[in-house]
């Protein structure tokens, strides 16, 4: 016989449930990766192939910069799904109040550190002058949508917290198109050449972020939320807000030297082997995109049931996203290992690409298949805001990564693309270790 937890479970969280707030997530990250096509579409049709490095350059710089800030999308979503749960309506308003305030005052800081950022940035990258010197102007425009990025950080985080990844299709669509579009006229209309495409971005940024902040206001009146400073500032609520976006910083730090530490080992391995890498980490990246909604929906629907203390919902949350995913998961794999040859081809024309890109392939295709439960961890995890635990998963991870790497050495990239996997069973292992803890945190059953 069913019991009453049980049933309280099932009132709120169904199939469709999770498919509703899954789709729109996997819809717009389907025109995330379209803004670098059109990008380097765009400036592509200029006469030097240093705009396009200079993109590339510049847009990579970037990504590391603001993927350190991810834990503004991240920790409101768990903060704001927990406070849905337990239906405190002003602590869901003051969530993002508090999110959007750090995001104005990291952008800040951004702006004014801009000099040493891109003095370090490119003395690491080391690109030829004519490079350089177009990213160096890409940079010094797309650093002024520092404030504007992160607010669309937050803001995404606090519109999946409350399930409503419905409206963050929406000012993801915004964003890409609107930037797509203006690289275009920018570019190819005015003739700035990669200036355009940095104004193209930071006017996108602003854009959504005005949209998205406007939307947030309405929803917060509607649900009787009130922005009191008290409130943003309560001592106890801010500091809770700040250590968990701290132990997400430090948890993405370390993911972000695990791929980085890829790339650097697979370019020591010579051009063909690095270039090869890259195809093939395209595919991970796609196939992530897609997964990514089974775990924004683990996060949401987690956070509600933490909020409201009930273990069963928690669990059933986790369970039900975690089927859907592994089925997604089974999907983009049989499809890298079926048309991934084609898939390479159309991505590459050097044929020494081509045959290395192909030779790894079968590593690929079983990524999805062991990431998709690091990621489903993480949802879990993230909705339940027990970042120690993320935190120290992750940097177990990488240290069981980096020896898992040493210990591979000897066979080339093959061990390389092994080490990978390594860290995506760490990742696993470390966190299914915490899960038992975060089931018995629950006071409710």
């Amino acid at each position: 016989m069913p019991n009453a937890s049980d049933s309280a479970a099932r009132a709120w969280l169904s199939h469709r449930t999770v498919l509703a707030i899954a789709l729109p997530v996997i819809l717009s990250n389907v025109s995330t990766p379209l803004i670098g096509v059109v990008d380097t579409a765009v400036v592509g049709r200029l006469p030097d192939p240093a705009y396009i490095g200079a993109v590339a350059i510049g847009s990579l710089i970037f990504t590391f910069v603001f993927w350190a800030f991810g834990f503004l999308r991240m920790g409101t979503t768990g903060l704001t799904a927990q406070a849905l749960g337990a239906s405190d309506h002003d602590e869901v308003v003051s969530s993002l109040g508090r999110a959007l305030l750090i995001a104005g005052a990291v952008g800040a800081v951004l702006i004014a550190l801009q000099w040493p950022i891109r003095e370090i940035a490119f003395a690491l990258l080391q690109g030829t002058p004519g490079v350089e010197s177009l990213a160096r102007s890409y940079f010094d425009i797309r650093i002024w949508a520092a404030p504007a990025t992160l607010a669309n950080y937050a803001l995404l985080g606090w519109f999946i917290g409350l399930g409503r990844t419905d409206i963050g299709l929406v000012l993801q669509l915004v964003l890409n198109v609107t930037n797509m579009a203006l690289d275009v006229l920018f570019v190819l209309g005015f003739g700035w050449d990669v200036r355009g495409v940095a104004f193209g971005t930071v006017i996108a940024e602003v854009l959504a972020a005005a949209i998205g902040i406007a939307i947030a206001i309405r929803h917060a009146r509607a649900m009787h939320g009130h922005w009191r400073r008290a409130s943003l500032l309560q001592p106890e609520r801010l500091k809770r807000t700040i250590a968990v976006n701290r132990d997400i910083m430090i948890r993405s730090l370390a993911l972000i030297f695990v791929f980085v530490w890829f790339v650097a080992q697979g370019a020591r391995q010579g051009d063909v082997t690095l270039a090869a890498n890259a195809v093939l980490m395209q595919f991970i990246s796609v196939s992530a995109y897609f997964l990514d909604g089974l775990a924004f929906a683990a996060e949401s629907l987690v956070g509600r049931a933490v909020g409201a203390a009930n273990r069963a919902g928690l669990v059933a949350a986790a369970r039900i996203t975690t089927v859907w995913a592994v089925g997604l998961a089974a999907l983009a794999a049989s499809i890298i290992a079926i048309f991934g040859p084609a898939l390479i081809d159309l991505l590459t024309i050097d044929e020494a690409t081509r045959a290395a890109a192909r030779v790894y392939l079968p590593w690929v295709a079983a990524a999805p298949l062991l990431g998709v439960w690091a990621f489903q961890l993480d949802g879990i995890f993230i909705g339940a805001t027990r970042t120690v635990d993320m935190r120290n998963a992750m940097l177990l991870s990488l240290a069981i990564f980096l020896a898992g790497w040493w210990l591979l050495t000897p066979f080339a990239n093959h061990g390389l693309w092994a080490a990978l996997h390594v860290h995506y069973l760490a990742r696993i292992g470390t966190l299914a270790y915490f899960f038992p803890r975060l089931i018995r945190s629950l006071s409710r059953a």
